[in-house]
């Protein structure tokens, strides 16, 4: 377990921390497809926080796409980095993600974060940030729309439809099993999204959430559990 501490010159406030999503938004790569879905590794990312003593844990999975074994795994603690603040979420978890992204033994290939990328009311999310600042291909895979409209998709896993902010396509509700309530994929960085859904699919052979998801969330739960034991 890798542990972190708040990078100098993080950002203290929530302007400082729009600047930053400002400078950075425009670095997002659109027009890449992305990595082929079924192949190579795809990494899960995920954190845990206890709020109350101050710490995050991050978790980084890597899986074989194609099996969905696991390939390699590390965690990463330290303190919370940022004020709970929504729509600046990615500032609380970035600084530990990183180090246990950096702490894999392995390229994580496409990585896949618990949230959003695109679909944000800044149009910068967690998995954008993270594409940016790494380089790699990112999706975010998230629980719920947000503040976003859409349409319920068709009952059969597969179904989709557009995540909208007013007119504009930020995201697909994603149904994953069979009259089972979707989740809501966006781009983050060097993907399309067409293939973030795939990958999905790919990733959800037999529960709602991706196994990246799954995996990634329950490690970083466990790590929080070593670093914060209760007597």
């Amino acid at each position: 377990m890798t542990t972190v501490r708040i990078p100098a010159g993080w950002p203290a406030n929530e302007d400082e921390a729009r600047a930053v999503q400002d400078e950075l938004r425009g670095r997002v790569v659109h027009d890449e497809p992305g990595p082929t879905p079924g192949t190579g590794h795809v990494t899960g990312v995920d954190v845990a926080y206890d709020d109350e003593r101050d710490v995050v844990a991050a978790a980084a999975v890597v899986l074989d796409a194609a099996s969905l074994e696991v390939v390699a795994e590390a965690t990463a603690v330290g303190r919370i980095s940022f004020p709970y603040v929504p729509g600046l979420l990615a500032f609380r978890e970035i600084p530990t993600v990183l180090a246990a992204l950096d702490a894999l033994p392995c390229p994580p290939g496409l990585v896949v974060c618990d949230g959003y990328g695109l679909a944000h009311p800044r149009r910068f999310g967690l998995a954008s940030h993270l594409g940016v600042l790494t380089g790699l291909p990112t999706i975010g895979v998230a629980k719920n729309p947000f503040t976003f409209a859409h349409d319920d998709p068709g009952t059969a896993r597969g179904s989709t439809t557009p995540l909208l902010a007013g007119s504009d396509e930020v995201g697909r509700a994603l149904r994953t099993r069979d009259a089972v309530k979707p989740v809501f994929v966006s781009v983050g960085h060097r993907v399309s999204l067409d293939n973030a859904c795939a990958h999905t699919l790919a990733l959800t052979p037999a529960y709602r959430l991706p196994e990246t998801t799954r995996r990634a969330d329950a490690l970083c739960r466990r790590a929080l559990q070593e670093a914060t034991p209760r007597h």
